[in-house]
């Protein structure tokens, strides 16, 4: 009688769902459990439609799910994962009904076996995180293999990341394509564009938890577009292979961000100079305007570390090529550029020009590395060199091939390398007779060109989306082991998650115009949300011509972004901070200047972010995610956890207002005024200066203004002290190259702020930076009387006007300085 109960309920179970699903959609549901298989950390169904499913801990916050239509499940690989995805032990109890799975740390996982299975995930207080919509239930289509599932939302609940999108910062009530594609002078919404991070932090009540859909096809989120009452996911094909972040005890977004990079992997500390200012074009057209441009930095005394090389350094637009005729010393113009501290970046694409002439291209096929189309023949496809053969980047012996070619780049005194078209993007096939839509097919590779996979080969529709990051990690493998010594500077335009591993990324070919400026600060903080801490747009806009009040304004937003690059298309005209007269220059200089001041503090987030995945950009709720005032705040961004920066982002404006999230008092950078946590406050912003603040009880590391960062031996730092608040702050010094720092060959300096003064726990130093000065700002009147470790202090300045109090060091034996009233 119990088994006809369970028949008669699956069945209603099944109309049900099916009633609830799209009409237009072949969709078939799981339909019940009929067998179960436990191991020690997950369980095994097999269900009634034919299905598979698979859950079980990959920590004891992170749970897995798993769905295979077809009922055997994948190679369990992922180009997105570093290493082997991990196993969680779990004890797991099975009755009738439900199956739980509870992990060491308490928290757990309920599966409904019946009339569809249903997953719940609970944290360890018994709170459900991650629940399935029982409205609508996982399914698939058992003819092309679409698959879906659809979780309960929360009627409040935001969420952020997703990656690369052009989207207000919280992706609530968006649908969102996940398929990368070139999309030059894209517009606020368009979407897709250059990038696929199927990864989404959510925030509800100050409680976070993260999911990840790990599925390289084209595939969609709907967050509550299509109904506000449940989100969903799902792909073209493949398995609905998805993991669950539940936030630990705490249910913060660090924690979230902490376990999605542990297993995605983490961004790699960059070469220092890759952190100063970059300027770029497409494109300075020979080697005497490269070095024009060069002399005109230093001649200005405008700070900078980089000059790029656009594609018409090439001949003919061939890859690891000259153009003999504009860039006939190249050697020379590389080594005149490094005399002066500066390092070069050239583009390279992935096509490779089909000239029986080019020693690269014969090489390439002769050694099969190339993708091939649907009937085995070598694909080919235009871009800027014409006819071209592609790298399968899938294909392990590819990766290592185009690695090796940096070598002769390498010989000639190049330092970083900027991958760029690697969508893969193609041009309009020549007799194209249909419409040339921005997101069209006629854009990229046909879906059914063939690709080795990593030994698991399938179309381009499967391999799309990984195509540049594999790129980017042929790049930098390439260059790691070509150069075991240097850290690689990789750039990259598409990705998938997992990218940070190898490359920084930028936004693309965007537009000079103001809303393109605002733009930039919800796209670059929930790329850094997504596990990419390497992140910056191209100031000023690539499209179009900035004024001159645009160019300043957007360069000051940028300033303290992680990357730092100035660009612009070939039509555009000039775009060197100097270009707009002599006051903008001045103001423009001082922006750069800001940029380098701060740049021991930048330096010491991208250690700690190697270390924690915790990204130097930062939107203000993923600080304080419990303040409902700062959860869509996004003209505002924070620099760690310490500085808070509120850019100007429209016309005309020389005052804005500036919310300062609750539980922390703020002094401004420039004038010390203190503006206390939850209050919303107007600032004077004129155009000569950026809005900053630092927290109170913050310490940051500062220098004066060097010209380029091969400089910075030698200028001694400052700790700058926010007075007004106990706090302790830490900071990472090495050699600024190199990987001498993962033996030890670093130090990490210790301030710990009370209210009589600071103490200084301050390494050794073997050949850093050292330690100068310590700066209190924020000090309301000058102290009675400064004492250095119990000792009355002989070096003591008190700026009034700017409210600085500022100590000069003995030594960096010092441990204690007091401040007596």
């Amino acid at each position: 009688m119990e088994t006809h109960k369970h028949i008669l309920a699956a069945c209603a179970g099944l109309l049900l769902a099916a009633a609830a699903l799209p009409a237009a959609a072949a969709l078939r549901t799981l339909g019940a459990v009929e067998q179960v298989t436990t191991s020690r950390d997950s369980v095994t169904l097999s269900t009634a439609g034919g299905a598979k499913l698979r859950i079980g801990f990959v920590t004891p916050d992170v749970v897995r799910v798993r769905m295979n239509p077809r009922g055997d499940f994948d190679r369990d690989f992922s180009y997105a994962i570093e290493g082997a995805v991990p196993r969680a032990d779990a004890v797991i109890a099975d009755t009738d009904d439900q199956l739980e799975l509870r992990s060491a740390n308490g928290s757990r996982v309920a599966i409904r076996k019946r009339p569809e299975p249903a997953i719940t995930v609970y944290d360890a207080a018994g709170r459900v995180v991650v629940a399935d919509d029982p409205a609508r239930p996982t399914a698939f289509d058992p003819v092309d293999g679409a698959i879906q599932t659809f979780k309960r939302r929360e009627d409040y609940e935001l969420y952020y990341g997703f990656g690369e999108k052009a989207l207000p910062i919280s992706r609530q009530q968006q649908y969102m394509a996940m398929w990368n594609t070139d999309t030059p002078d894209y517009a606020p919404g368009t979407d897709p564009l250059y990038q696929t991070i199927p990864f989404f932090i959510a925030l509800d009540d100050g409680r976070s938890y993260g999911v990840f859909f790990d599925n390289t096809r084209r595939s969609w989120f709907d967050m509550g577009k299509t109904d506000p009452h449940r989100y969903g996911f799902g792909a073209d094909g493949g398995e609905l292979d998805y993991y669950v972040f539940t936030g630990g005890a705490e249910r913060t977004p660090a924690n979230v961000l902490r376990d999605y990079t542990a297993l995605t992997g983490r961004g790699a500390l960059p070469p220092l100079w890759a952190l100063g200012y970059q300027q770029s074009r497409w494109s300075y057209m020979s080697q005497q305007r490269v070095m024009e441009i060069a002399h005109s930095f230093r001649e200005k005394r405008i700070p900078a570390d980089v000059i790029y090389l656009d594609i018409d350094h090439m001949d003919g637009f061939r890859v690891f090529t000259w153009n003999p005729k504009t860039f006939p010393q190249p050697r020379r113009m590389l080594g005149d550029l490094h005399a002066q501290g500066f390092h070069a970046v050239t583009i390279v694409d992935p096509g490779i020009k089909y000239d029986e002439g080019y020693p690269i291209y014969r090489d390439g096929r002769e050694r099969s590395v190339y993708v091939r189309n649907a009937d085995g023949s070598e694909l080919h496809a235009k871009v800027w060199p014409g006819v071209c053969a592609f790298p399968d980047f899938t294909l392990p012996a590819a990766r290592e091939w185009f690695g090796e070619l940096y070598a002769a780049a390498l010989d000639d005194g190049v330092d970083g390398f900027w991958n760029d078209m690697n969508e893969p993007a193609t041009f309009t096939p020549d007799g194209f007779d249909k419409p040339e839509t921005n997101h069209g097919p006629q854009k990229t590779f046909p879906l059914d060109a063939q690709h080795a996979g990593d030994g698991v080969a399938g179309p381009h529709a499967r391999y799309h989306n990984v195509y540049g990051m594999q790129m980017a990690r042929a790049t930098f493998e390439g260059l790691r082991k070509l150069r075991p010594g240097q850290r690689p500077l990789v750039l990259t335009r598409a990705g998938y998650a997992g990218v940070q591993r190898y490359s920084a990324v930028w936004t693309g070919d965007n537009s000079a115009n103001w809303p393109h400026l605002a733009l930039t600060i919800p796209m670059l903080t929930n790329l850094s949300v997504s596990g990419v801490p390497f992140v910056g747009a191209d100031v000023g806009g690539f499209m179009g011509d900035p004024s001159a009040e645009l160019y300043t304004r957007w360069l000051q937003a940028a300033a303290l972004t992680p990357f730092f690059r100035t660009h612009s298309t070939d039509t555009s005209a000039p775009r060197e901070p100097w270009v707009f007269g002599a006051e903008y220059e001045r103001i423009n200089r001082a922006a750069i200047e800001l940029r380098y001041r701060l740049l021991p503090y930048l330096y010491s987030l991208f250690a700690e972010s190697e270390k924690s995945g915790l990204p130097p950009m930062r939107p203000l709720w993923f600080v304080y995610p419990g303040d409902a005032g700062a959860s869509l705040v996004e003209d505002q961004y924070l620099v760690g956890g310490d500085l808070l920066v509120a850019p100007v982002v429209r016309e005309g404006m020389v005052k804005r207002t500036v919310y300062f999230p609750k539980g922390d008092a703020w002094i401004d950078w420039w004038d010390a005024t203190r503006h206390e946590g939850g209050t919303r406050v107007q600032i004077d912003a004129p155009l000569g200066r950026l809005p900053l603040f630092v927290r109170a009880g913050a310490s940051i590391p500062t220098q004066p203004v060097v010209q380029h960062t091969g400089e910075m031996k030698s200028a001694p730092l400052t700790i700058t002290v926010a007075a007004g608040a106990d706090g302790s702050s830490r900071f990472f010094q090495d050699a600024g190259d190199g990987y001498g720092y993962r033996k030890g060959q670093s130090r990490t300096i210790v301030v710990t702020q009370d209210e009589t003064g600071v103490r200084l726990d301050i390494p050794r130093n073997r050949g850093w930076q050292r330690i100068e000065a310590v700066e209190f700002v924020g000090i309301g009147a000058a102290p009675a009387l400064v004492r250095i470790d119990g000792k009355p202090a002989r070096d003591v300045r008190f700026d009034a006007q700017t409210r600085r109090l500022r100590v000069a060091l003995p030594n960096e034996g010092v441990k204690r300085i007091e401040l007596l009233r």
